[in-house]
């Protein structure tokens, strides 16, 4: 009697933003579609979904290659997202690895899998001109837990800031449409999922081109809100001018997260120049201040770039003064690090490294201060909270609305993705403790 061929396994490492969640997920779906079991006890082939925002990022992926290897040594290793895309040939003599599919060809990876588990193919390289892709691929994104779900709405970026890559590892901004994106949460909607978390590579440039009159960012939320029942929106990183007054508006909807990553960078002008950012000093104190007027509960995290070619001693404590007087809640302190292949790579008056880590010390320091300040304000108050999994088997986690890890006993009664509500007794590191 023949015995059935178990279904060949494999596992995928995710690097990187939320997109990139998002990718994996959809990677995920498409192998176990065509037949194959996600295990991270045997895999047979391994996909690694690299990020490339830093020269660090790629080096990182190499070395969790030559780990897994070490650990899976039959294992086939297929490199895509990123880093496959604009740092190919940190991979294409690595002996670890079996395939590289770029971005270009990441829709393609099942297809590509076939061939290299049945010795069709002797190609090591899938990839093209990444500007020349037009189409988005939708689906995926679904987190481990079950309970939220990244949703990207576009991909690709148009604004070439100077120290970033990311253009030429995704290309130019494309969008989906609106009804699609509709459907896709009323989709997850019946599935259990009750967040969404709106993502992209730069999602102001969101647009709905199917439509007549072109359609943006804000027409999007409103028709989530009005075509589904989706409880919990939360929106990714937006720039200073495009928090728009319509767009925060919509922000009085209770369903509505009141969660803003502002990607912000510096509060120096020719420091903000430099980047190739199209705002100013000004623009970015205006509307933390906005948001807190109109929000002033609601949770601000940042990214600021420090140590950016030709930002002075003076220039630095301008930026340090003015983040002590304004409203936000967290700092994701970056220092800078040179990107091949940016036009930052060109600039003078690069500092050396031990002055950067130390004004990144001196942020992060401001940053901890200001966020244990708010962590204490949080004490006595009510959280709406959605538990989601927890590493540590003698608690569980929920996170609120408002974006805070709030710690809780253990309950086995409470299943991810239940929304409870819990008053906040202290503080314990970064999380609350109910």
């Amino acid at each position: 009697m023949d015995t059935l061929k178990p279904s060949p396994t494999f596992s995928v490492k995710n690097f990187g933003c939320k997109v990139n969640s998002y990718d994996a997920g959809l990677i995920q779906k498409r192998f176990q579609s065509d037949g194959l079991t996600e295990s991270s006890e045997n895999p047979e082939v391994l996909v690694f979904n690299t990020c490339a925002v830093t020269a660090e990022a790629t080096k990182e992926a190499i070395r969790e290659i030559r780990k897994a290897k070490r650990k899976f040594p039959k294992a086939k290793v297929m490199v895509t997202g990123c880093s496959a895309q604009v740092d190919t040939d940190a991979f294409l003599d690595n002996t670890d690895v079996d395939v590289i599919v770029a971005n270009s060809h990441k829709s393609q990876i099942t297809k590509i899998f076939g061939e290299l588990s049945t010795n069709q193919n002797q190609q090591k390289i899938f990839k093209s001109n990444i500007f020349k892709i037009e189409d988005l691929e939708e689906d995926g994104g679904t987190e481990s837990s079950h309970t939220r779900s990244f949703l990207k709405i576009q991909d690709g970026c148009n604004s070439f800031c100077t120290y970033c890559v990311i253009p030429f590892a995704r290309g130019k901004s494309r969008s989906i449409p609106i009804k699609n994106i509709v459907k896709k949460i009323n989709d997850l909607y019946d599935s259990g999922i009750r967040e969404v978390v709106i993502t992209g590579i730069h999602i102001a440039d969101y647009e709905d081109i199917e439509l007549t009159q072109p359609r943006r960012l804000e027409d999007l939320i409103e028709s989530v809100l009005l075509k589904t029942q989706m409880p919990r929106i939360r929106i990714s990183s937006l720039e200073p001018l495009e928090l728009s007054d319509r767009l925060l508006d919509l922000y009085s909807n209770s369903r509505m997260c009141p969660h803003f990553h502002m990607s912000i960078q510096s509060l120096e002008d020719s420091v903000l120049k430099n980047m190739k950012r199209n705002y100013n000093a000004n623009d970015v104190t205006t509307i933390l201040n906005k948001i807190h007027k109109k929000l002033p509960n609601a949770f601000v995290g940042m990214d600021v770039i420090v140590g950016f070619p030709g930002e002075t001693e003076e220039q630095f404590q301008l930026i340090y003064d003015r983040l002590k007087n304004t409203p936000w809640s967290k700092i994701h302190v970056f220092p800078y690090s040179e990107r091949p292949g940016t036009y930052a790579t060109r600039l003078a008056n690069k500092w050396d490294r031990s002055l950067i880590m130390q004004r990144s010390k001196v942020l992060r320091a401001l940053s901890m201060e200001r966020f244990t300040q708010l962590q204490q304000k949080q004490i006595g108050t009510t959280k709406s909270l959605m538990i989601i999994n927890s590493k540590n088997p003698k608690v569980s986690l929920g996170l609120s609305e408002d974006y805070w890890t709030v710690e809780l006993a253990k309950d086995t009664s409470l299943e991810a993705g239940e929304i409870i509500s819990k008053k906040v007794t202290g503080f314990k590191d970064s999380d609350l403790v109910c």
